[in-house]
């Protein structure tokens, strides 16, 4: 069967016959011709030879049938409202890609922020969203005491169990979780202070300026006062001193943590803390309420006068570093200073709590 003439390898026609003249439509391959001497035509785009028929290729343009592979035939394609898809990204764009899906509670929704809850935080970790871990005694009675205040949980040792049942009355609005000590100390951290108190709640609410103005007394107004113990011991001084309310700067002030509260010893639920966006535009609605605007300023004139005695005073208190920022300062009607007689040793300035207590004592004395 394996014959001269068959179709295997071994038995093809001789390459000279290949010289001879071609078949139509047989495909033109250049490679075998160049030992020959034969000149191939470049790209294959050539015009045809003498007696062959014209290829595909060599056929005028308007005379090719439109094929599907054919880019003149393909009809133009409406952008994507979804922009390009994969395959018709360009290799020069880099590609999106995917974002993350969202952990559990870091954006539900303000109605369900109070459902978001964990088991238990991590040591030293915050509160879950819309909740504050208050800690030490005086801050955890206040809050029980406050019904203005959403309980959580209440984990107490032994010992403070004891010393808030004297002090405050029960039953109280939650059950307490008896705990040893180590169990705080892993649940708020090992450096924090909790006399073996602690408890979940909800942030407070804040009122209205107006509402808050209802009440007696002067206003402080904190200027980027933003060390959570200062703003504590301001609090602390303002209920001790009868103030109406502490106003602080919504941006540049610490939140209600619980070293907040703790330095403040309770008087985070009696005392409003009110959050300004925009504290320029506060002490005007002030003077609008009819308060007189005194900043507190280490180079004023001493805090005193009849302006103190017959008008409400809103106190005015800057920063640790910098004090009173220029558009506060131009804000308010007066400024004033703490006189200190033995200012000549060096000492030209108290910390901000500090002169918040002296010069809520000042007024005090002067109404």
């Amino acid at each position: 069967m394996g014959g001269p003439g068959a179709g295997g390898p071994g038995n093809r026609p001789e390459r000279a016959r290949q010289d001879g003249p071609r078949p139509p439509g047989r495909a033109h391959h250049a490679g075998p011709r160049h030992a020959q001497g034969e000149v191939s035509r470049p790209g294959s785009r050539g015009g045809p030879r003498a007696g062959e028929p014209p290829s595909r290729d060599d056929r005028p343009a308007g005379s090719r049938p439109a094929t599907s592979r054919s880019f003149a035939a393909r009809p133009a394609r409406d952008p994507d409202p979804a922009g390009p898809r994969r395959s018709d990204a360009r290799p020069d764009q880099p590609r999106e890609r995917p974002q993350a899906a969202p952990r559990r509670g870091d954006f539900a929704p303000p109605s369900r922020r109070e459902e978001t809850r964990t088991s238990e935080p991590r040591p030293g970790a915050d509160a879950p969203r819309g909740t504050v871990w208050l800690y030490g005694l005086h801050a955890v009675g206040a809050a029980l005491a406050n019904p203005a205040r959403r309980l959580r949980r209440l984990v107490l040792t032994e010992e403070a169990e004891a010393t808030l049942a004297a002090r405050h009355r029960q039953p109280w609005p939650l059950a307490a979780e008896r705990v040893e000590r180590g169990r705080l100390d892993h649940l708020l951290g090992r450096d924090t202070v909790h006399q073996g108190a602690a408890l979940l709640a909800d942030l407070l609410t804040t009122p209205a300026l107006a509402q808050v103005l209802e009440r007696p007394g002067p206003v402080l107004v904190l200027d980027q006062v933003s060390d959570p113990r200062n703003v504590g011991a301001i609090l602390r001084s303002a209920q001790a001193f009868g103030a109406a309310a502490v106003i602080v700067q919504e941006r540049n002030a610490p939140e209600e943590t619980g070293a907040l509260a703790k330095a403040a010893s309770g008087a985070l639920e009696t005392v409003p803390l009110l959050r300004a966006v925009n504290l320029a535009r506060t002490l005007v609605a002030l003077k609008a309420a009819g308060c007189w605007v005194v900043g507190l300023d280490a180079g004023g004139a001493p805090l005193a006068g009849p302006s103190l005695a017959e008008r409400r005073v809103a106190l005015v208190l800057g920063s640790e570093g910098e004090g009173l920022r220029r558009l506060t300062r131009e804000t308010c009607d007066e400024v004033m200073g703490i006189a200190m007689p033995g200012s000549g040793g060096g000492l030209d300035s108290l910390n901000v709590s500090a002169a918040a207590a002296v010069a809520l004592y000042e007024l005090g004395r002067r109404a």
